[in-house]
């Protein structure tokens, strides 16, 4: 049996500005709107469909990104550049700083929606051996 994830909705008060805020930091393109959505194509084929909630209240969810390291140094460079607050963990209790999880790299920033951003360069339990 083969079970893909092939899109989930990502609710946004502005669905452009929260999608836009994504695709600069990962330096990814927007698709065309399609219907009510934005969508956003990973690299596997997965979409985030940013879709207007309006001033509804929005329940904060996680999304993980498995990045190249490369693509880590141009995200973190990014965030950097702009400013933004970043974390070395999920609960924000590690400011200004990244994690070296399972022998990579990770760090999280929070999007225009309070959606915590996780970017890392190793998939959990995957730490190389010793």
């Amino acid at each position: 049996m083969n079970v893909e994830l092939n899109h989930t909705i990502v609710y946004a008060r502005d669905k452009a500005a929260s999608a836009t805020f994504l695709a600069n930091l990962l330096d990814l393109p927007l698709g065309a709107p399609w219907g009510p959505f934005l969508p956003l194509r990973l690299s596997n084929g997965i979409t985030l469909d940013y879709v207007d909630v309006g001033q509804s209240e929005i329940q904060p969810q996680h999304y993980a990104f498995l990045i190249s390291e490369e693509h880590f140094d141009a995200a973190f460079a990014r965030i950097r550049e702009a400013g933004l607050a970043y974390y070395a963990d999920p609960f924000h209790q590690q400011p200004n700083e990244i994690n070296h999880d399972f022998g990579g790299r990770g760090v999280y920033v929070t999007d225009p929606d309070g959606h915590n951003l996780e970017l890392m360069t190793v998939p959990y339990g995957d730490a190389p051996a010793h």
